[in-house]
């Protein structure tokens, strides 16, 4: 039953993933959270975010911002990055995935999922069939919601964190 949350890979940080070996995997969308995942809750977006953007499209990228936030907390954000949003998306329904990929040109196959939270970005993204990657989130103040549902998540990775070991420890490999 918690599988349906389980990542399918973990991430120190958003930018930290080698999306030029994705790319040659054939992935050509990527659809991020925003607050937490790319900046501190809130924040603007900064260089680091925008070399980011720069560098996906470079390689060819197609890329989305996905949040349920309003859209001025989304689109300024994304005029900064250079890239096309989605607000009010309903995480974790599928819906704003969908839209998402539509924006994009892209399907599930070839569009991969960044965010920080496993019951709103990687469930919704799972339940559309899209990769994801759970990255750490950037900042620890966040708001109360979001602190009940990390207490939740926990429990969730330690047991993701336990199958992968097994799987490790049962093909041989170290863990």
């Amino acid at each position: 039953m918690l599988q349906r949350f389980y990542p399918d890979h973990e991430a120190d940080s958003a930018y930290t993933i080698d999306y030029e070996g994705l790319y040659r995997q054939g992935y050509r969308g990527v659809i991020f959270d925003i607050d937490n995942t790319l900046v501190p809750h809130g924040a603007p977006a900064d260089g680091r975010a925008r070399q980011l953007f720069g560098r996906l499209r470079q390689l060819g990228f197609r890329t989305v911002l996905l949040s349920n936030n309003k859209e001025p907390r989304v689109k300024p954000f994304a005029d900064s990055v250079g890239s096309e949003y989605v607000y009010k998306a309903g995480k974790p329904g599928p819906g704003g995935y969908v839209k998402a990929m539509r924006d994009m040109g892209t399907a599930p196959g070839n569009t991969l999922f960044v965010g920080d939270q496993l019951f709103t970005d990687v469930w919704g993204a799972k339940k559309t069939g899209i990769v994801t990657f759970l990255v750490k989130p950037i900042h620890p103040r966040e708001e109360i919601q979001i602190v009940l549902k990390r207490r939740l998540e926990r429990i969730v990775l330690f047991f993701y964190h336990r199958k992968k070991r097994r799987q490790v420890s049962g093909s041989g490999e170290k863990p």
